[in-house]
């Protein structure tokens, strides 16, 4: 047998095991929780939404991916298929033009956009869609560098008590997050957070929620949703608001309605009834309408 022959049988015999090593490879990879999840940085049923939002996310990745496999096969095939032969002189045959594929490839990239575009707006309205009659409603008010929280009264808050935020200070070594704002929530209870800001544009974050809003001097927006797994989760500003921007950091507790009406009821204790207004802020919308009319 010749080198030429024992070099292209060895060849035969490697090929198959390396793709079957490579298939074997991402088939085991795709039985992690991490991969799942998408690699984010949640649980499937932390809130009432997360589950929906990695279903968008992991669905349209493996979508991609599939296109992306067909196209990059369509490429060697190409380049395969049509290559310079030996022997070959001057230039291949050109085409000007070919009207059905052009408008294959206009059409197919389009459709695509559009059920994207579907998925996401339902997945989107989902998560933004307001409860008319929340089980809790709490008024979150950002300020530089930290958070206050109102709890108001309805459904399951018989009297509107607060807590205090304050800033956060890092010095680069590690330290108590217990000592940060805390965000008391109600597992499996519906919960709106109405987010506020008292000076200039903040952004209320949970990454283990999935979900994020900015909060706007002057304008109010809506956070709707259901945590269903009890846990301390970390919550941040995620909007560059300052020199001390990075010191804006809270947490989350789910706990359960007994504990959230105990966390309530030594709020009251404190004296920490009524709520921590638009009074406190910097520029207060009233102080601004005065300003106004001047």
């Amino acid at each position: 047998m010749s080198s030429q022959d024992r070099t292209g049988s060895r060849r035969a015999r490697v090929i198959p095991i390396a793709g079957m090593a490579i298939v074997g490879a991402l088939a085991l990879s795709g039985c992690t929780a991490e991969n799942k999840n998408g690699w984010l940085p949640s649980e499937r049923d932390t809130t009432n939404h997360t589950a929906g939002i990695i279903d968008l996310w992991v669905n349209t990745w493996i979508t991609v991916l599939i296109v992306g496999l067909i196209t990059w096969a369509l490429i060697i095939w190409c380049i395969i298929a049509y290559r310079r032969r030996k022997g070959a002189t001057g230039y291949p045959k050109q085409t000007s033009y070919n009207l059905p594929l052009e408008i294959f490839y206009t059409l197919i990239p389009l459709f695509m956009v559009l059920v994207f575009f579907h998925f996401t707006n339902v997945e989107q309205e989902s998560i933004n869609a307001r409860n008319d009659n929340p089980d809790v409603t709490i008024d979150v008010r950002a300020k530089q560098w930290s958070f206050d929280f109102n709890y108001l009264a309805g459904n399951d808050v018989k009297e509107s008590v607060y807590s205090v935020g304050v800033q956060a200070e890092l010095d680069g070594k590690p330290f108590d997050k217990s000592t940060l704002p805390t965000l008391y929530l109600p597992v499996n209870r519906s919960v709106e957070l109405q987010l506020n800001s008292r000076e200039v544009i903040h952004s209320f974050w949970v990454p283990a929620f999935l979900d994020k809003k900015d909060m706007l001097p002057g304008k109010t927006n809506y956070m709707t949703l259901t945590p269903t797994a009890l846990g301390t989760y970390d919550g941040k500003c995620a909007e560059l608001c300052g020199e001390y921007h990075s010191e804006m950091l809270f947490n989350v507790k789910v706990v359960t309605q007994a504990e959230f009406d105990a966390h309530l009821a030594s709020l009251k204790a404190k004296g920490q009834t009524g709520e921590l207004t638009e009074k406190y802020d910097r520029n207060p919308t009233a102080a601004i309408a005065d300003h106004q009319k001047k």
